[in-house]
């Protein structure tokens, strides 16, 4: 990631992850991804539209589909605001 601004030692898309609620240790997971030039897709909706985007790129072989809460924890949560894929 070429230019990416430092706050304090984190970049600002990690920042910005983060300030989303995305957990600490998928913040960092998806900056290395997005530094190998990986994409990083988010979805922010309802939870049935979340459970569509989320089949949407199951159908596309996404390579990894993480859903979050926003609060800062993974998964299970009744309802999910991010899509990672």
């Amino acid at each position: 990631l070429e230019g990416a601004i430092l706050v304090g030692g984190v970049s600002a898309i990690a920042a910005g992850l983060y300030g989303l609620g995305i957990p600490k240790d998928s913040v960092l997971e998806y900056e290395t991804a997005i530094e190998a030039d990986a994409f990083l897709v988010m979805a922010h909706d309802t939870p049935g539209r979340v459970a569509l985007a989320k089949s949407i790129l199951e159908a596309a072989d996404a390579q990894q589909i993480d859903v979050h809460a926003g609060d800062g924890s993974a998964a299970a949560a009744a309802e999910p605001a991010a899509v990672v894929g």
